[in-house]
């Protein structure tokens, strides 16, 4: 019989690997297969199950909130105008908070109008703010306050020479007593004391401070005053004369110096002398209404 060849050799070895491989494992390799699992594990110690670690439970993402509802409106104060841009559930009260970074104005002393005034409680969206509108500020700085409040002495003296100026008589000033000097017309129609309706005729015969005659004839029908002199005629609607001042002449109570004011302020007043004094009362009547002059 042959003896066996290298291959053969190298078979055989095979052989008895694969047959050893079936052989019962022993304590020692069983116990080493176990620590090595245990090693591997990293939520057990000595085989036993472990919570997750503090940092483990806060490493989950954080829940973000959605942002806020904003509108675009305009602030309008001292003639000013700001852009701004707040969330429309927000109060009032929150807003003028930020009215006052914006113009130095204290929460306590802002009136804020949209609609009527917009009261503190309530949000921009009960306000129904839309997006573009104008809501008004009403109120002063604190620098505003404490400049209104101190004394000037020119402003004094300002103050106590405009008194006593209009302390002063009609008849002692000297714009209406160069008119009056020259006495009165021969043709004014005759005065008294008393208070009388206005006539159905003009009243004729009366001057100007330029000295020239005047007469007034009033269209309640057409709601004018004719203005009349010797070169024109002027007819003002009675609503554009802002008021009527009046005083009786000196001396001659029975006649009275009467200013009509045509503009926004005392410069337009237009002087009428020797105006019959009973009809001054019913004059103011029909020009600004029974409780309307002064």
């Amino acid at each position: 019989m042959a003896a066996p060849g290298e291959g053969d050799t190298e078979m055989m070895a095979d052989t008895q690997a694969t047959e050893g491989s079936d052989a019962p494992v022993t304590q020692v390799e069983t116990n080493s297969q176990t620590n090595s699992q245990t090693e591997k594990t990293p939520d057990t110690v000595d085989g036993s199950i472990q919570p997750p670690s503090q940092e483990e439970e806060t490493s989950s993402p954080a829940v973000l909130t959605e942002p806020k509802e904003t509108i675009d409106f305009k602030v309008v104060w001292n003639k000013k105008k700001y852009d701004i841009t707040f969330p429309l559930d927000d109060t009032v009260e929150m807003l003028k908070k930020h009215i006052h970074s914006l113009t130095g104005i204290p929460p306590a002393m802002q009136k804020l109008m949209y609609k009527g005034l917009a009261q503190d409680q309530k949000t921009l969206r009960e306000l129904k703010v839309t997006k573009g509108a104008k809501m008004m500020v009403v109120g002063s700085t604190l620098d505003d306050v404490v400049a209104a409040t101190t004394v000037d002495k020119e402003a004094i003296k300002e103050e106590e020479k405009k008194e006593k100026s209009q302390k002063e008589s009609f008849s002692s000033q000297k714009l209406h007593k160069k008119v009056l000097d020259k006495g009165k017309p021969d043709d004014v129609m005759p005065g008294h004391k008393g208070k009388e309706k206005l006539p159905t005729v003009p009243l004729s015969g009366m001057l100007n401070k330029s000295g020239g005659k005047v007469r007034l004839t009033f269209k309640l029908e057409l709601d004018q005053l004719w203005l009349g002199t010797k070169d024109r005629t002027d007819k003002l609607p009675l609503g554009s004369i802002k008021a009527v001042v009046s005083e009786p002449i000196e001396g001659q109570e029975e006649y009275s110096i009467m200013g009509l004011q045509l503009g926004p302020t005392e410069a337009s007043r237009y002087w009428v002398y020797w105006v019959p004094s009973q009809y001054v009362e019913a004059i103011k009547d029909a020009i600004l209404g029974k409780w309307q002059y002064f």
